[in-house]
């Protein structure tokens, strides 16, 4: 791979840049701030989250709620709302999926 983004490099061109995985989305959109993996923080862990919502169809519905914020289903610490501009529909989408898989 590093040779080729070297011959690419000498010709003037480059390689597109890797996506970001979920975590990483949901990292710079500062989601981990308050949530870990496996790890109860100020919020619930992801693992937590999923098995709240294992079985169930709940991907839009999460994807509203971290849009929208809330509080009281995971305890009384409000999650402040995320708008568009903090994390795009595609990462949200994208990080709700790997958050139920967890």
């Amino acid at each position: 791979m590093r040779t080729i983004a070297l011959l690419l490099a000498g010709l003037g061109l480059t390689l597109p840049a890797a996506a970001a995985t979920p975590e990483e989305s949901l990292s710079k959109a500062g989601c981990m701030a308050c949530h870990a993996k496996d790890k109860k923080l100020v919020g619930p862990s992801f693992k937590d989250i999923a098995a709240k919502y294992k079985g169930q169809d709940a991907a839009a519905a999460m994807a509203q709620k971290v849009r929208s914020g809330g509080k009281g289903v995971f305890g009384p610490i409000p999650m402040p709302p995320n708008p568009p501009e903090k994390i795009s529909d595609a990462d949200l989408k994208e990080g709700v999926g790997w958050i139920l898989k967890q």
